[in-house]
Parts: structure tokens; sequence; C-alpha cells
């Protein structure tokens, strides 16, 4: 399963089915296409800065490379794990430029395949009513969950600072 987030135009109002005529969805985790491509994925993508950075900082690396004198076994060593760096970043970067293009992310969705993703998005946006993460149901026997305070960060635990 793999997590999938939908960048609608900013303002977009759930339920709006005209918004999604210009949304899109991105798979999150590591691109083969960007890994063995890297430049040209990015431009298929149409994201033009990032091609500018990605290209520079190949160009750059490859000059290092050689005014360093690293043998051509270690230059692609390092070109390698350049494009592995690549593959993995390359989701978070088409997020990036779509939300700073005014398409920020508004909703995610767990599938199997993007046919399924983009299903299971459209659902849920056309359901004006429905949250945008539903809630999980308490189990009957189940502990309470404490819930986590909007504004704090990821990473603290207020609940349990009372019992040190």
């Amino acid at each position: 399963m793999r997590t999938y987030t939908l960048h609608v135009p900013e303002g977009s109002v759930r339920g709006d089915a005209s918004a999604l005529e210009r949304a899109e969805l991105v798979r999150d985790g590591f691109s083969w296409s960007a890994f063995a491509f890297t430049v040209l994925w990015f431009l298929r993508h149409r994201l033009w800065l990032a091609a500018l950075i990605v290209l520079l900082g190949l160009v750059g690396l490859a000059l290092a490379g050689r005014a360093l004198g690293l043998s051509p076994f270690a230059a692609l060593v390092v070109t390698g794990l350049a494009s592995l760096l690549i593959g993995l970043e390359a989701s978070s970067l088409r997020r990036w430029t779509y939300g700073r293009r005014g398409r920020p992310a508004r909703d995610a969705v767990i599938a199997g395949s993007q046919e399924e993703a983009e299903m299971k998005a459209v659902a849920r946006w056309l359901d004006a009513e429905a949250p945008a993460r539903p809630a999980a149901q308490p189990q009957a026997g189940a502990r309470p969950v404490a819930r986590r305070d909007e504004d704090a960060p990821f990473g603290f635990f207020p609940a349990s600072e009372g019992g040190r």
C-alpha cells in the first residue's frame, strides 16, 4: 500500500468538482524513473526550478569529482548515490513545487494503485461533509487514546512528562 497526496488549487472548497480538473495526485516513496532519468523526470513533471537545481548539482558534482581526481569507479559510485538521493526526494520536491505554485496538499489517501488512489481521493473530495482524515473509532474494551494537541510538534509527549 502506498500513500498519495492530493494537491488542489488554493481556495478550493471540498465538494467542488471543478477543482479536480486541475488536481494532482503525488505518490509518496522512491521514484525509479527519477532515479534513472533524473533531470528528464523533473522536466516531464514541469518542475523547472527543481530540474535546474538538480542539473546544476549534478554538473557541480561531476566537476568536483574531476578536480579531486576521482577514479572512474569512484565517480560512478558518487553519481549512483546522487541518483539514489534524487529518487528518494523526487516526490517531496514535487509536493514542494505544487505547494509553492498555489496547490497545497489537501488530503492523503492510502491505496494499492494509482487508479485506486484516484477513486478514493475523488470520492473523499466530492463528499463535502466527510472530514479530510477520518478519526479512528475506539474498539470496545480498548484503552482510551490521548489526543494530540494540534499545535504541538511531533516528537513531544506532554502526557508522559508528568510520570517522571
